[in-house]
């Protein structure tokens, strides 16, 4: 009996921390995610092998118990079988990290990011990025080429995390260049938490003080250079925006950063955007470099975001 402990305790965690799960979803993600660290992959074969004697069950009913949790509740056996929403465990997921965090650091930085498995799915996430790590707790599966924009789905996943920080900390939320965007920025601000995101370098900046703007490629416009100050970013009377510019081209690297930020110029460095590879690594780690993710079997966004 003593062998079962482990799992038994993992169950009584995972249906603690995320109390909107049934006790029967619980335990089937306590079965996926135990299964997946014993098994160092997120292959349902692997992980059933490796639960092994943990579970009191056959084989075949094990695959089929992990196999339908994926399932909407129209695909699953029986007549009390219902959906799960996974987007109701994102807030607290949150929380449960936030539960193991060092009392005199309140801060938190979130990168937003978007990856893709294949040609198949493209997945935006929001992940805790910590001392090199990754960690997802919030996304969104969406087809790789479906259409439509991805604004509803970045503010709704932002929502989703809103009211689980505490008011007092200071929260950074990171993106790459791809995803600037005003309202994401406005979005991030209304929010009480504060923007560090990339920006391309073809657009203008003014300095407060000064009556003319300049290109954003002049800021820091060679290896070993760095600027930042208060600015008037993007000419354009649509898209101005009055923030906080961080330039900073370190050598090493083959372009400027150019990061925009509400944060004061003395409250803020550059060199805090290195934190957003972190979420990078954690694609890799969920792909190829570890459970391999990318192999999935699932032809369908909604399956996969429960898999997620």
């Amino acid at each position: 009996m003593s062998h079962q402990s482990p799992l038994l305790q993992w169950i009584e965690t995972v249906s603690t921390m995320l109390p909107k799960l049934s006790r029967p979803q619980a335990k089937v993600l306590a079965y996926w995610s135990f299964g997946m660290v014993r098994a160092r992959s997120c292959g349902i074969t692997l992980v059933c092998a490796a639960l092994g004697l943990q579970v009191d069950s056959s084989e075949q009913s094990l695959l089929q118990r992990l196999r339908e949790w994926c399932y909407g509740a129209e695909d699953k056996k029986g007549k009390k079988r219902r959906d799960l929403d996974v987007s109701t465990c994102f807030g607290p997921l949150l929380q449960w990290i936030l539960a193991w965090w060092p009392a005199d650091e309140p801060r938190l930085a979130l990168a937003l990011d978007a990856t893709t498995l294949k040609k198949r799915f493209t997945v935006l996430v929001i992940s805790v990025v910590y001392r090199g790590c990754a960690i997802p707790v919030a996304w969104k599966v969406v087809g790789a080429e479906q259409k439509g924009a991805w604004e509803p789905h970045w503010m709704k996943l932002l929502k989703q995390l809103a009211d689980r920080v505490p008011e007092h900390w200071t929260v950074i939320v990171m993106s790459d260049r791809g995803l600037y965007a005003p309202w994401l920025y406005a979005k991030i601000v209304l929010l009480g938490w504060q923007p560090f995101m990339r920006s391309n370098k073809q657009g203008n900046f003014r300095p407060q003080g000064e009556a003319k703007f300049r290109s954003l490629a002049t800021a820091a416009p060679r290896v070993g250079s760095a600027w930042c100050g208060k600015v008037d970013c993007f000419s354009g009377e649509t898209c101005r925006l009055q923030c906080t510019l961080l330039a900073r081209w370190d050598e090493g690297y083959e372009e400027v950063w150019l990061i925009v930020t509400n944060l004061e110029p003395e409250q803020a460095s550059a060199v805090w955007y290195g934190m957003r590879s972190w979420i990078e690594g954690g694609f890799k780690d969920t792909k190829r470099g570890g459970w391999g993710w990318h192999q999935t079997k699932w032809s369908i966004p909604s399956g996969l975001s429960v898999c997620g």
